[in-house]
């Protein structure tokens, strides 16, 4: 508990103890002994003044400060008016006393408040354990010694030293050191992170090992850490239309509510349809329970809670708006490169010919690509298993959408698509498996020939099976690359529909053609650099693995910041409860608000039943929102 809560605690505590000490006396009839049963009254309504006004001064106060202002009809307004209400029956002689409750109404209406209170800031420090990420310096070093200086002082290409323990405090490239890197509070994901001379490094994640030199690539401002605690801090400004009715409910309920209780605690004594100290009783009843703070409270606190749980998970939601557009998501539409699959090309198989040794083929492909920067180059060169030799290359030629054509230990080597070996005229066969082909001829001798494909992530097929067991309905995906491969991957991962050789411009058309015909809310999931446009077309854009991508942050209604599509299924799943939730303290509290409502008009629900139907309705609403909090 903070400072507030704590000393809210103690004037509760007191007056409590205060309150039952002379209930005990009165109900004892220790005060009609001393003052007679006409004193007894009067003396009853000084004595419980104490604990009302040690318990509540602060309500008074702010409901006669809202009253000034203008700003009449809420929650501290009805407990003023139905407690002082009920210490005012004083006046009526034939009534029976009410000043318990009165007090009784402000003491737990305030038991509530801390409770509230307690609820927020448990809320909040599930998001402020996420703040935590915010470093509070960076180590430079000047003159042989390290300086702690202030992150945001830091210039772009400059060098920072980051200690085994601490935390990265701005995005960069290690240029000196390895080390393991804890970035579960970013990602969810408790496996740390090998990285060393030339890797990335993300800020917010905590260096485990050993010491790193790391060259700063963008300004404190723009790395990653200050991006996601922006997010996160904006978050509650963009609310989800349930929490916007259930706002705009409250202003006009409020008013709504107090009208009725005036009207029935004067228009029946005035029609000759009872006493007036019966009938003021019911009004001040009806004022009660018609407090709404059990909605006000409890629906942005689920959201809040449902967003804060999230984000310990590595799910960064940028609104509850978002938290409530994915709960509809029926169709989920994929980018395939960088989300389904890892992105990277890997040599999968190699293939010789009869009499042609596996490794020799594989030197040749290896060596006349090894002056190439082409991903499929790349991948040929990290299959081959020892160092390339470039000595041994001469006269390499690249001919774009072809091949290599190259001089390896003084023979004529051929790395290439099916075109080149046509366009020398070598045969050459088909291969069943799918991915991209290099065919390898040698001296216009076919040799034989690799393949190389795009690996599918490990938790590909289990996102999948996961979604639809959530109820997604579709599961599509998009991709620029050739249908067989295409529709290789969508058969092993379960997908149900797959558009193939599409330009990003046709990703954007066949996401709105989609969006005409889904019956509820689609999701677009991509890696968030390229897939931008068609990130901010769908109902929610969804970026995965997407640490230090500005890209993804910027475009994304949610972050997902491993590389897991798994965490596509659970972030459904949290946005689901999350609702679920929602809904049920809606109902529950509407519910049980005009069951009361209707017993106080009708004069069979006394003040004590309204006391449970205020303050008990919002502590279990509230119990309930917390739930949001816990996710896994």
């Amino acid at each position: 508990m903070n400072k507030k809560q704590k000393k809210l605690l103690k004037r509760i505590l007191m007056a409590l103890a205060i309150f039952f000490a002379i209930l005990l006396i009165d109900e004892t009839g220790l005060l009609v002994s001393a003052f007679g049963s006409t004193g007894a009254v009067y003396a009853s309504f000084a004595l419980y003044l104490i604990p009302y006004l040690i318990a509540g001064h602060d309500v008074l106060r702010k409901a006669w400060h809202n009253i000034r202002r203008g700003d009449a009809f809420d929650e501290s307004f009805l407990m003023t008016v139905a407690t002082l209400g009920a210490f005012a029956m004083v006046l009526f002689p034939s009534a029976d006393p009410h000043m318990a409750e009165g007090a009784a109404v402000m003491l737990f209406y305030q038991v509530g408040e801390l409770f509230q209170s307690y609820a927020v800031g448990k809320s909040r420090k599930s998001i402020a354990a996420l703040m935590d990420i915010a470093p509070d310096y960076a180590h430079i070093e000047r003159d042989g010694e390290l300086v702690d200086v202030d992150p945001a002082e830091v210039p772009v290409n400059d060098i920072i030293v980051v200690k085994p323990g601490e935390r990265v405090p701005i995005d960069g490239i290690v240029i000196e050191g390895a080390s393991q890197l804890d970035t579960s509070a970013l990602t969810g994901e408790s496996v740390p992170r090998s990285v060393e001379e030339g890797s990335e490094v993300i800020s917010g994640c905590v260096n485990m090992t050993g010491v790193l030199h790391v060259r700063t690539t963008k300004p404190f401002g723009q790395s990653t850490v200050s991006r996601i605690l922006e997010l996160v801090e904006n978050a509650s400004e963009k609310k989800a239309r349930t929490e916007n009715f259930i706002t705009r409910f409250a202003r006009v309920y409020t008013p709504a509510v107090t009208i009725s209780a005036a009207m029935l605690a004067i228009i029946p004594p005035l029609a000759g349809l009872g006493a007036w100290d019966e009938w003021i009783l019911r009004g001040l009843t009806f004022l009660v329970v018609s407090c709404p703070c059990a909605l006000v409270i409890s629906v942005p606190l689920s959201f809040f809670g449902g967003i804060g749980g999230a984000s310990r998970l590595g799910i960064l939601i940028k609104g509850s708006n978002y938290l409530e557009a994915l709960s509809k998501v029926d169709t989920v539409v994929f980018d395939k490169t960088g989300t389904l699959t890892n992105g990277t090309f890997e040599v999968v198989a190699v293939h010789p010919e009869a009499g042609v040794d596996a490794d020799r083929l594989l030197f040749l492909a290896a060596h006349a690509e090894s002056l190439s920067n082409h991903p499929i180059a790349r991948s040929v060169v990290n299959a081959y298993d020892n160092e390339v030799d470039q000595q041994l290359v001469a006269n390499a030629q690249e001919q774009s959408g072809h091949g290599v054509i190259a001089t390896i230990e003084g023979r004529k080597v051929l790395v290439g698509n099916d075109k080149l070996m046509a366009e020398h005229g070598i045969e050459h066969p088909s291969c069943k498996l799918t991915g991209t082909m290099l065919h390898v001829a040698c001296d216009g001798a076919y040799l034989g020939h690799i393949v190389i494909s795009d690996t599918i992530k490990e938790d590909a097929a289990q996102a999948i099976r996961d979604l639809h067991a959530s109820g997604v309905k579709r599961c599509i995906m998009l991709t620029g690359d050739r249908a067989d491969v295409a529709n290789d991957v969508a058969q092993r991962l379960g997908i149900d529909e797959v558009h193939a050789q599409l330009l990003p411009q046709d990703k954007v058309s066949k996401v709105e053609e989609l969006l005409a015909n889904a019956q509820g809310n689609l999701a677009f999931v991509g890696d968030g650099i390229n897939d931008a446009p068609v990130l901010t077309r769908a109902d929610v854009g969804i970026a995965m693995g997407a640490m230090g991508s500005d890209a993804a942050i910027e475009a994304a209604d949610i972050v997902l910041m491993d590389d897991k599509p798994s965490n596509i299924a659970r972030a459904i799943r949290v946005s689901r409860k999350t609702m679920r939730i929602v809904w049920q303290n809606i109902v529950f509290a509407i519910g049980v608000k005009l069951l009361i409502l209707v017993l106080a008009a009708v004069g069979i629900a006394g003040m004590w039943l309204a006391v449970f139907g205020d303050v008990g309705v919002a502590i279990i609403a509230i119990l309930n929102a917390m739930r949001a909090m816990r996710m896994a």
